[in-house]
């Protein structure tokens, strides 16, 4: 009788496990971008702290090689999950102000071209001074006619932006 081997059963091929590990060293590359505050915030092992401090510190490219795959070798007895999850929640969070920063850049446009009842508009769904914000689109405006550095258009982009974030 011939026995079928069942791939589920089967222990990771080599190049998986490479690949694997790859991933991992890469996932520590990228720590070594992040500010180590956040290092603690993540809650890595003081073991993996130390090594990525170290390897900030080395310079030489053939040390800093060794350096990272040691980082490599740290990060496979952790749970890289939240690591993970934390990286695409930074990525998320960046497109999510850049898209944010492209909506207040054509709202400031569009009260800048239009004026007043585009100004009706933003306020119907933003709360916000309605006399200050026609004074700045008034002087956005007349900075645009003469141009004049942005200055006002600026300004303006500000107070939407506090508007909108609070920052």
């Amino acid at each position: 009788m011939h026995d079928e081997i069942d791939p589920e059963e089967l222990p990771p091929s080599k190049t998986r496990r490479k690949a694997e590990a790859h991933a991992l060293q890469k996932l520590g590359t990228e720590l070594l971008e992040v500010p180590e505050a956040e290092w603690l915030k993540l809650g890595l092992p003081d073991a993996l702290v130390a090594a990525l401090r170290e390897a900030q510190r080395i310079h030489s490219r053939s040390g800093r090689k060794r350096q990272l795959q040691y980082i490599g070798k740290l990060m496979r007895s952790i749970d890289p999950e939240p690591i993970t999850a934390w990286f695409e929640q930074r990525r998320t969070h960046g497109r999510h102000m850049s898209r944010l920063h492209h909506e207040l850049e054509q709202w400031r446009d569009r009260l800048i071209e239009e004026g007043d009842s585009a100004i009706e508009l933003y306020l119907q769904q933003q709360d916000a001074d309605r006399q200050h914000l026609r004074q700045l689109v008034r002087q956005a405006r007349k900075e645009r006619e003469l141009n004049k550095p942005p200055k006002a258009s600026r300004a303006l982009f500000r107070y939407l932006r506090e508007r909108t974030t609070g920052i």
